[in-house]
């Protein structure tokens, strides 16, 4: 339900006219950079279009959107102006209309324009008219209004949550504890959490808001509650600020909606949502973190990148907006540029276990391992005590020790994330497979693959290092099942297509091998899959060449007893 009353208020384009020819130009470039999330381009060519025909409504609301995707909220209403003028109804138009009405605090602007139809979708529609009876000074008529609030469960926890917002900007803050006590099944967001937790101080009941945050690792909470649990320690009171007027509380709605619809639809319909907390409250991080990620989803990595950058530096959560940003910068392909920027984190965040495994991480993706195993080692030295959830960073440490070549470090470091997390599929299969690589203890080798399959049966790389370490035990016969089972599930592999011609040719089936050779050379040479790089080119060649027994005589390994067949 939800879901299917959120969607009714998306961005819904209708498809465009066809253009006259001496607009045709800008208007198809507009239209493909609005396909491709390019807001900046859309708003040059949509702009250039509607100048030849300034009443086109589709036109106006795209226009619309693009303009509040850039956070140019001024402009997105002047078009949403024009855009109801021609008659149009768009719920574009009028979310950036509601949004101008409450950034100037017009609270009768609001109630008149939801009075005579304008609407942006019921659930906005409810939220917004509540809130501007709040900020009219009409607060028994805007509880009422959240009490209508209307759907599934879901849904109405928007009402009742936003019920309770209302009533602490007021300094009602018992009426307020009382509608979040007495709502049994509310989940809360983490920011939610945070505004109870001031809820709870303003009453004084300090004990109840550490009770709230719980005994959770500083790595468990956001750096938001990580700061409200010191102050509360330190004594302080938490002022409440998540909605401290109507302002603000119609920015916690759209900064809600874009949580609950992130996943569902669209990003740019999400973002929409996003930039309107953003323009109604610039401090709301939280909004501005979102947004940014939503940039990230549709590839727009510089607007990602400046999203994240202007998160301020005395915020709590300016080392989360950092790596995002360097994640930003990856994914645009620019790894050196983002390696730096989490480098001068972690030497500015020394004590920050997120940032020196993020920095292992990049460093060992551009294969500098030396300096991952730094970042890494820097990271565990922070554990107090050992915990499940330190299993990642362990492996991710063997795997940098595997590397760099020291297998016993390595070897150890694996077996402490066992240790931690014993049927973790993953390092199971790694540890597993390099023990067969390195032709050590293949028995238990075997045993952990075995483990791991049953832990994670559709894992192509699982199930082929299973088919491998029965051929390395010399079990052909059982190695063919699960290495084809592994080709099936990773069809384009070089690594996985050699393994099961390797295994084909052991049991002697000698065409069928040279097929899946071939078949692995083809996706090595063009770089398919993702063991593309760990594919030996040469290698398979020669075994197309003179065939698998020679190439291991070659190597000084002994050739399997091959069956006869074709």
């Amino acid at each position: 339900m939800l879901r299917s009353l959120l969607l009714a208020t998306a961005l819904t384009l209708p498809a465009l006219p066809a253009p006259a020819q001496d607009v045709a130009g800008p208007y198809l470039a507009g239209r493909s950079a609005q396909m491709q999330d390019d807001f900046r381009a859309a708003t040059r060519y949509l702009s250039r279009a509607l100048a030849h025909d300034p009443g086109d409504v589709p036109l106006l609301e795209a226009l619309a959107g693009a303009y509040m995707s850039l956070l140019e909220f001024d402009r997105a209403d002047e078009v949403a102006a024009r855009l109801l003028d021609e008659g149009g109804e768009s719920q574009v138009a009028g979310l950036a209309h509601v949004i101008k009405l409450a950034d100037a605090e017009d609270w009768q602007g609001i109630l008149a324009a939801l009075d005579e139809g304008m609407s942006v979708g019921p659930l906005l529609d409810g939220l917004a008219r509540a809130w501007a009876l709040v900020g009219a000074d009409r607060l028994e008529e805007a509880r009422a209004t959240f009490d209508e609030v209307g759907g599934d469960d879901a849904v109405r926890a928007f009402g009742v949550y936003h019920e309770a917002l209302a009533l602490a900007s007021a300094e009602r803050f018992e009426d307020a504890e009382a509608v979040l006590e007495t709502a049994d099944d509310l989940r809360l967001t983490r920011r939610g959490l945070l505004a109870r937790t001031q809820i709870l101080s303003q009453l004084g009941r300090t004990d109840d808001a550490l009770e709230l945050l719980g005994d959770a690792p500083d790595g468990a909470l956001e750096p938001t509650l990580v700061t409200a649990r010191e102050r509360l320690r330190a004594g302080e009171t938490l002022e409440f600020d998540v909605a401290p007027d109507a302002k603000a509380g119609l920015a916690e709605v759209g900064f809600d909606i874009a949580n609950a619809v992130v996943g569902q639809t669209a990003a740019s319909y999400a973002l929409l949502y996003s930039r309107s907390a953003e323009f109604l409250r610039p401090g709301h991080v939280e909004a501005t973190l979102l947004s940014a990620a939503l940039f990230e989803e549709m590839g727009q990595y510089d607007l990602a990148i400046e999203t994240y950058a202007s998160i301020p530096d005395a915020s709590p959560m300016k080392a989360m907006s950092e790596l995002g940003r360097a994640q930003a910068m990856s994914s645009a392909g620019r790894e050196e540029a983002a390696i730096e920027t989490v480098s001068a984190l972690a030497d500015a965040n020394p004590d920050n276990l997120d940032v020196q495994v993020t920095l292992g991480d990049s460093l060992r993706g551009a294969q500098r391992f030396e300096e991952a195993l730094a970042a890494y080692d820097r990271a565990v030295g922070l554990f107090e005590a050992d915990a499940p959830g330190q299993w990642p960073i362990y492996f991710a440490r063997a795997i940098t020790e595997e590397r760099i070549g020291d297998w016993d470090a390595a070897e150890a470091d694996f077996r402490t994330a066992l240790e931690l997390d014993p049927d973790q599929p993953q390092v199971l299969n790694y540890l597993g497979y390099s023990m067969l690589e390195r032709r050590e203890d293949l028995d238990e080798a075997l045993a952990m693959i075995e483990r791991a399959v049953e832990a994670a049966p559709d894992s192509g790389y699982i199930v082929d290092s299973l088919g491998w370490g029965l051929y390395r035990l010399g079990r052909y016969e059982e190695a063919v099942e699960p290495m084809e089972r592994a080709v099936e599930l990773m069809p384009v592999d070089p690594v996985v297509n050699d393994h099961l011609g390797d295994v084909l040719w052991a049991v002697g089936r000698r065409m069928e091998a040279r097929f899946q050779w071939q078949r692995a050379l083809s996706f090595a040479e063009e770089g398919e899959g993702e063991t593309s790089e760990e594919a030996d080119p040469d290698r398979i060649r020669r075994k197309l060449e003179v065939g698998l027994d020679q190439v291991l005589e070659e190597e000084g390994e002994t050739p399997p007893e091959v069956a006869d067949g074709g």
